[in-house]
């Protein structure tokens, strides 16, 4: 379970002034302790990142990152586990942190932090512009899309080890989700 500090209003500002090498998010003026992910977790995220960065090689489509990187969302902050930000918007990457919403958002789910990635990220994440929201269940194996509507996520579906993930956002890219969770124990 994560910690959430709510004793008083955190802003921005308290959390740049924070030095005490622990991971957090602030969501809603409360400063939300980010465990150190599990194995399993750190497993999928890299085969992720790995496809979208081998993928990105040679083109001029954008960037991707991994966490930890802040992200500055208005009076949020949070730390996806993998975003993608295209060439036309990498003027949000900052010297510190990324300003602004990335077009692909992508979390890993785990115990701790579910509940914020299904809801409060989610809703977030939508308000300030992220295009696209997927939600990858390591104990399942199985990754949710959403892509943004009009008035909210428009769900795309969900994806099994016999689906490749691809996105608009970034064409020709194609994730094997049977290579993602290749040797995982399913829970």
């Amino acid at each position: 379970m994560s910690m959430v500090l709510s004793d008083r209003v955190y802003t921005v500002e308290d959390y740049m002034k924070l030095d005490d090498g622990k991971r957090y998010e602030l969501i809603g003026g409360e400063l939300i302790v980010v465990p150190s992910p599990r194995p399993k977790h750190q497993r999928i995220s890299g085969k992720i990142f790995n496809q979208i960065e081998n993928f990105l090689k040679g083109t001029q489509l954008g960037e991707v990152y991994d966490a930890p990187i802040d992200v500055v969302l208005g009076e949020y902050i949070v730390q996806p586990d993998i975003l993608f930000i295209s060439q036309d918007r990498l003027d949000i990457i900052g010297e510190l942190n990324i300003q602004g919403a990335p077009d692909l958002v992508i979390e890993i789910l785990s115990p701790a932090t579910a509940a914020y990635d299904k809801k409060k990220k989610s809703q977030l994440y939508f308000k300030h512009g992220v295009k696209e929201y997927w939600l990858v269940d390591p104990d399942q194996q199985l990754a949710e899309v959403f892509v943004a509507g009009e008035k909210e996520w428009r769900w795309v579906g969900v994806f099994d080890q016999e689906d490749v993930l691809t996105t608009d956002l970034l064409p020709g890219l194609e994730i094997s989700l049977a290579e993602v969770f290749k040797g995982l124990k399913r829970e």
